[in-house]
């Protein structure tokens, strides 16, 4: 079972931004039931102020990272987190938050520290993060420094190749099945989506459970591979 089983908000809180994101106007009141939990929408919808509130809640650096990484590359502009409420079947202090966006600067903090210490780049494969592809930089992390804990990964395919896509459902079932590892992932992508027995919660006007082959991005992704030409002729048709 996860470690992190509720997530919720308090009923007294501010109306402006980030509250008046539609997913929240009614409250939010998530249940964990499984050990991997996506949360899937479009752009803007408030995936990623989501994840962030819930790693601040878990204490990780809201730049990426966990809570022994000190680097202030960016700074959080949403109240979300002080109102949001974690309820834990077993709380652990253990983990790690991958935002795609800001991982050229943790690797940069990390090159910093590894200057006074080269020990540090052992728990990232041995060498700089610089010195890899942005694909391989990701797959790395997830290789050497993810054992046990909650990691919450907001867009983490957006360096993976579909082939490297499959390597991480590979990393994410090693770890989660030991009972010993959680994930809460933000995705657009139909490959992660489909792990077996995980939760996907869709962020529209509301939030709500949805089954895998039910998404959009399963069934455009799907429909648009046995048919380009009919997208092809709705997309070009002014040209």
């Amino acid at each position: 079972m996860p470690y992190l089983s509720k997530i919720y908000l308090k009923d007294s809180h501010p109306q402006d931004f980030p509250f008046n994101l539609p997913f929240l106007r009614n409250g939010l009141d998530i249940r964990l039931k499984s050990n991997v939990t996506f949360f899937i929408g479009e752009n803007g919808i408030g995936k990623s102020t989501l994840l962030e509130a819930i790693a601040d809640q878990c204490n990780f650096n809201v730049a990426g990272g966990n809570r022994n990484h000190n680097y202030n590359f960016h700074k959080t502009e949403s109240a979300l987190s002080e109102y949001l409420t974690l309820s834990w079947r077993n709380k652990t202090s253990q983990g790690f938050f991958m935002r795609a966006e800001s991982f050229f600067n943790f690797a940069t903090y990390i090159d910093e520290v590894a200057e006074e210490d080269q020990r540090v780049l052992e728990a990232y494969g041995g060498k700089s993060l610089h010195q890899q592809s942005h694909g391989e930089a990701f797959l790395s992390l997830f290789h050497n420094h993810f054992q046990h804990g909650i990691y919450i990964l907001d867009e983490p395919e957006a360096a993976l190749s579909p082939q490297r896509q499959l390597s991480l459902l590979s990393i994410i079932h090693k770890l989660e099945k030991t009972g010993k590892a959680q994930f809460i992932i933000s995705s657009h992508s139909p490959i992660l989506m489909s792990y077996p027995s995980a939760e996907i919660y869709v962020l529209d006007d509301k939030i709500q459970k949805i089954h895998y082959k039910e998404t959009e991005h399963y069934q455009l992704t799907k429909n648009f591979l046995e048919s380009p030409e009919r997208y092809f002729r709705h997309l070009f048709e002014d040209l």
